[in-house]
């Protein structure tokens, strides 16, 4: 599997995703301009990562304008013909914005940007994303976002969670969800969902922060592994 990340003006984030894919995992990397207007190279079997920042300085709403850039177009067709797409906290907004995911992601309940380690427990493991990491197991992964509330309306979560959609929720060191653990005011405490193919993936939390050991926390290495191990066994 080779990796594509795209970079937008304002992404403060795809240097450590490029870093993690390159040097942790061992994988081919090409970064993408925003404005690059092909994908050539790249195939059904290859992912392209948006990362996480501020594109295009979150002017209008978080990923408004990043989802019109002149790349976007090649990436939407890509995830359509089933090539995977990873969405990190500003590329989940991305995502959302574009269409290829639900519901949208507002202003954090408290109005506050926040920046710290959280508990996120795995909902479903049948994606290509989580494949590797058991259903109910809990990861210890950062967030750092102004705008990570997700929310859509109850037909729409209730959908998610029939056909097994949500991929992470918050929660507790134990695994229980409820408010307390709910750093944002998501609904449901949703933390990352997946299209209906279950090639598309978004996510607040950043798991490119917990796959480096000279960081003390590998828990995100596993959702990387999941992806290149779906390629192998293609």
């Amino acid at each position: 599997m080779k990796f594509g990340v795209v970079i937008f003006p304002g992404s403060n984030c795809d240097q450590d995703m490029i870093y993690v894919l390159r040097n942790i995992m061992q994988r081919e990397v090409i970064e993408l301009w925003h404005k690059q207007d092909h994908l050539d190279g790249f195939d059904t079997a290859d992912c392209i990562v948006l990362p996480g920042g501020f594109s295009y300085g979150d002017y209008l709403r978080p990923g408004a304008i990043a989802r019109f850039s002149p790349l976007m177009k090649h990436v939407i067709r890509f995830a359509e013909e089933g090539g995977y797409l990873l969405g990190i906290c500003n590329g989940f907004q991305v995502l959302c914005e574009s269409g290829l995911l639900p519901g949208v992601l507002l202003g954090n309940e408290n109005r506050q940007f926040i920046c710290r380690n959280t508990m996120i427990k795995v909902t479903s493991s049948q994606t290509s994303l989580t494949q590797n990491a058991p259903e109910g197991s809990v990861l210890n992964i950062p967030i750092a976002h102004a705008d990570g509330c997700y929310f859509a309306r109850d037909a729409v979560l209730d959908r998610l969670f029939e056909d097994g959609q949500v991929l992470f929720q918050y929660c507790d060191a134990t695994g229980q969800i409820g408010p307390d653990s709910n750093p944002n005011g998501s609904s449901r405490n949703i933390a990352g969902i997946c299209n209906e193919n279950k090639n598309v993936f978004g996510m607040m939390p950043h798991p490119e922060r917990a796959a480096d050991p000279v960081l003390g926390n590998q828990d995100g290495r596993v959702l990387f592994e999941s992806l290149i191990a779906q390629t192998v066994m293609a």
